[in-house]
């Protein structure tokens, strides 16, 4: 594990003038045809940035704790440490990684609510003392290995009108949380508050009535039994759309202010995953091979049929669900992509559906677009996959190219981030188009 960053560094593309996100990714598909035609992101540090200022302006009052697991790049990690926030690690590596850039142990929690025991003992030795939790077994553990520990207990939250895909497996409920409460007292462990998580999905606002009511009943019941009580988790699942986060404040700050005040003193703390990075990363893929298919053959995909039939087209790519796309697990589907070639307003679009190159049937991006017929070399450009595409365990990820437009340089310059002090693994270069740029991206409908 050691040594994480020492040999890490990143060039960020300064963008000034009229040159554009798409103009960047243009010049790399262009060299990428040169070379070996590498599926490749380009992210834009500028969104990151905006989506922290943003938050700053609807949720001020509400700590980011960034979870790793999202996207452990190491420029993202240096600049949302840059920008004042903790951050979630749920694995040796994460622990190591987010250590490696400065960040105290103090703005670190160690989450998931099973762990090895060779987890928390690394923890320990680490310093890393807030930990989440949700049962006895998991408090027995870290009694053990972590004496010192303090914990969050996760709540259960109940599904709203949004439906029973809402419910939480993980979490206790308020029964279970009163007994947990009085197993940390007997095993001499301290307990500084609690968590909850409410999914991204919900449109339902009494689900968060019902959690922050509950976080404060966890709360009595610990003060009752003697435990200093002053953290508030408030959970993920803020998606990073324009609306989105302004529901939630709203949901969420006539409950804050009724149950948790300023003046009661607990800290409050947020999750914001993909909030952050998702809108941040354009990946571009390669259509490395095609095939066409009658319409009522489509659930045979890889059989190839001969005949007068409208037909689909099938596309295969260099990436895939095994690889950048694994964010399909989470998602019921994903957007179609845009074309990056010049396509013609009069050009027919077909019925298509793309896979990634395993060749397996479970290799399949997008189930069913529309798209002109493409040919083999032509790039397509999936926007808002920063998160879930960047595991930390993934040692075959595509190339990620960083940019900022010179406007959000300034801005971040303006928030006390520097390249002397708080960005030392940045190399900032003014950013030129080549003599012959290649042609311009072109969106297509879906």
């Amino acid at each position: 594990m050691k040594g994480i960053v020492e040999d890490v560094h990143y060039t960020v593309d300064l963008l000034e003038g009229g040159t554009a996100l798409y103009d960047v990714i243009d010049n790399h598909i262009y060299e990428q045809t040169l070379t070996q035609k590498n599926a490749f992101f380009v992210a834009d540090l500028g969104v990151i940035l905006s989506q922290h200022v943003r938050w700053r302006t609807y949720m001020s009052e509400v700590r980011p704790f960034y979870p790793v697991r999202c996207n452990s790049s190491s420029a993202v990690i240096e600049l949302l440490a840059s920008l004042g926030c903790g951050f979630i690690c749920t694995n040796k590596y994460e622990l190591e990684l987010i250590k490696g850039f400065g960040v105290s142990p103090e703005d670190i929690i160690l989450g998931g609510v099973c762990k090895q025991l060779s987890l928390i003992k690394h923890a320990a030795k680490s310093g890393v003392d807030l930990l989440l939790c949700d049962n006895e077994t998991e408090l027995r553990k870290i009694a053990r290995c972590h004496p010192k520990a303090r914990l969050l207990l996760q709540i259960a939250v109940a599904p709203g009108d949004g439906g029973e895909e809402l419910a939480m497996e993980l979490g206790s409920t308020l029964k279970d949380c009163r007994h947990l409460l009085e197993c940390t007292k007997e095993l001499k462990l301290q307990v500084v508050g609690a968590k909850f998580h409410v999914p991204s999905g919900c449109q339902d606002p009494e689900v968060y009535v019902h959690a922050i009511s509950d976080a404060r009943c966890v709360f009595d019941m610990g003060e009752e039994l003697g435990f200093h009580m002053s953290i508030l988790d408030i959970g993920g699942g803020f998606s990073g759309s324009d609306t989105q986060l302004e529901k939630v404040d709203g949901a969420l700050r006539p409950m804050l202010d009724k149950y948790f005040p300023p003046s009661c003193g607990v800290a409050l703390l947020a999750e914001p995953g993909s909030y952050y990075v998702s809108s941040a990363f354009t990946l571009a893929v390669n259509v490395i091979a095609k095939k066409v298919v009658a319409r009522d053959r489509r659930k045979q995909p890889h059989d190839v049929v001969c005949g007068n039939d409208e037909p689909e087209f099938l596309y295969y790519m260099n990436d895939g669900v095994y690889g950048s796309f694994a964010y399909k697990l989470l998602e019921e589907s994903i957007p179609a992509p845009t074309v990056q070639r010049v396509v013609s307003p009069e050009e027919p679009l077909f019925s298509s559906s793309l896979w990634g190159p395993s060749m397996d049937g479970l290799d399949q991006v997008v189930e069913s677009c529309l798209l002109p017929e493409l040919s083999v070399g032509d790039w397509l450009l999936f926007s808002n996959t920063g998160a879930n595409s960047l595991a930390a365990s993934d040692e075959h990820k595509p190339p990620v190219y960083y940019m900022i437009s010179a406007s959000d340089w300034y801005e971040m310059q303006d928030l006390g981030i520097s390249l002397d002090t708080s960005m030392k693994n940045f190399s900032l270069v003014p950013y030129s188009l080549p003599s012959a740029p290649p042609p311009t991206t072109v969106s297509t409908p879906a």
